[in-house]
């Protein structure tokens, strides 16, 4: 039986299922045990590849994100990370569990549990929110996972010494005159970065799905180890971008900084800010045409919350 895809394949970048070779689909069924009656595409996010809800013949789901070596030479080695990371997360969270992976040239894919819910709307409602910040605790509970450690990631980012003065002022006239003192900060990040509290480091609505009495939150390929506020500096330049709170209101609301360094937590969000603002300058990646217009958009209210932190 051939799949009816359903949904809005052509929104986004998504790949129907159809579109995935025959091995691949054969792969699909041998894992689920049946045909696969329904692919239904789901939008969100950027991956150039394949995410979609699957409906067996004999009632089986799953969901199944399959990406393309040819697409984006990047994304495979997401995938790949990300089931490495699916394997070693805690029971406890609230996370679609892998059943299994497949790996050959050029495609990756995986196929994971499926589960009920629906992406939380915007612009944001507060008590949508703080189920995300209520996820983001139990996230950042969990100590000692087998993840990287997230100065791995935050050695990389570096954005505001890759930015040249006059790309700087492009970002923000702000930021360009504070230029080297945004540059010494991302030095200190990397330090700053230290600890052993779980940080998923992509916490954002397109991630997150609201389920009855369950808060769900996917795709991990980023997950890491750092201090328990680590997740907030990632998510709150893209809450605030998606009609959210401020950073330093979406913050004190996380309840998760209390006893954090100012320095450190200063340090971090020049970082990730500069990240943002240097990959905002770039071209598009591959099969990836609207990614630097949200990178854009999460460095300005990066860049406005490390104005109200170090003043003019």
């Amino acid at each position: 039986m051939r799949p009816t895809s359903t949904g809005p394949a052509a929104a986004g970048l998504r790949v129907p299922y159809d579109d995935l070779p025959p091995e691949v689909h054969a792969w699909v069924e041998g894992v689920l045990g049946s045909p696969v009656a329904q692919a239904t595409t789901q939008i969100g996010g950027f991956s150039p590849g394949v995410a979609a809800r699957l409906r067996c013949a004999d009632g089986t789901r799953a969901f199944v994100k399959a990406v393309s070596a040819d697409a984006n030479a990047d994304s495979p080695a997401l995938h790949r990370r990300e089931a490495s990371v699916l394997q070693v997360l805690p029971e406890a969270l609230p996370v679609p569990r892998l059943l299994a992976s497949y790996d050959e040239n050029p495609w990756v894919a995986l196929l994971v549990e499926d589960v009920e819910g629906r992406q939380p709307g915007l612009p944001w409602r507060l008590e949508e929110l703080d189920q995300m910040l209520a996820l983001t605790r139990a996230v950042s509970a969990q100590r000692g996972v087998a993840v990287r450690p997230a100065a791995e990631h935050v050695a990389r980012w570096q954005g505001w010494r890759k930015l040249t003065d006059a790309a700087a002022h492009a970002v923000d006239p702000w930021a360009a005159r504070n230029l080297d003192r945004l540059r010494d900060l991302e030095a200190a990040a990397v330090d700053a970065a230290a600890g052993d509290h779980l940080a998923h480091l992509d916490t954002r609505a397109d991630n997150v799905l609201l389920g009855a009495g369950r808060t769900w939150l996917v795709d991990w390929p980023w997950a890491s180890s750092g201090p328990r506020w680590l997740d907030l500096v990632a998510s709150a330049p893209a809450v605030a971008m998606q009609g959210g709170p401020s950073p330093q209101d979406y913050v004190a609301r996380s309840g998760l900084v209390q006893r954090a360094d100012e320095d450190a937590l200063t340090a971090v969000i020049a970082g990730f800010t500069g990240m943002l603002a240097e990959h905002s300058a770039l071209p598009p990646p591959p099969g990836l045409p609207t990614v630097r217009a949200f990178q854009a958009a999460q460095a300005k209210a990066g860049v406005a919350w490390l104005q109200t932190i170090m003043g003019a």
